[in-house]
């Protein structure tokens, strides 16, 4: 028999959690622009010309984020294991890869990420809070400033 307290322990998880997510963002969602906004507001891409990605958010919490520079260096080798530095380098930063979970405030207009892994090993294990906007089927966030003053944007659209 089910303890009376377990049974409102486990509905509570569950209420928390579908009101932790906002259901106009679950789904799939394309990559449609990478951009950096300079800090003299003008917009420039962040992974070259038609870049490629994807987001996926489930209802139960979950999330994926893929985002890669249309073109990428080859292993002249074909083998990742034999790359040279100039390789690596461009392995690394033609792509941004992270995964988890996340919650939404639809009040604040944020998401926020709660990073199990990423492409950039620094930010395992961190929380990420984003500014989102979401217009119809396009959805899209800023990411905190770089060093350098750039902000990056990404923008997304649903899968139908």
């Amino acid at each position: 028999m089910i303890k009376p307290a377990t049974l409102l322990a486990a509905l509570m998880a569950v209420s928390a959690s579908a009101v932790a997510q906002e259901a106009s963002i679950v789904g799939t969602w394309t990559l449609t622009a990478a951009e950096k906004l300079l800090p003299d507001g003008k917009h420039v891409p962040d992974y070259g010309p038609n870049p490629h990605g994807l987001a996926i958010f489930t209802a139960d919490g979950y999330y994926s984020v893929q985002i890669y520079r249309a073109e990428r260096m080859k292993f002249a080798s074909g083998d990742k294991f034999k790359g040279t530095l100039d390789e690596y380098k461009d392995a690394s930063l033609s792509m941004s890869v992270h995964f988890g979970r996340y919650t939404v405030d639809p009040a604040k207009h944020t998401i926020t990420f709660h990073v199990d892994r990423s492409s950039v090993p620094n930010l395992d294990d961190t929380t990420a809070v984003r500014q989102y906007e979401l217009k119809g089927d396009e959805l899209s966030w800023r990411v905190a400033p770089r060093q350098d003053g750039s902000i990056p944007l990404t923008v997304l659209r649903r899968v139908k």
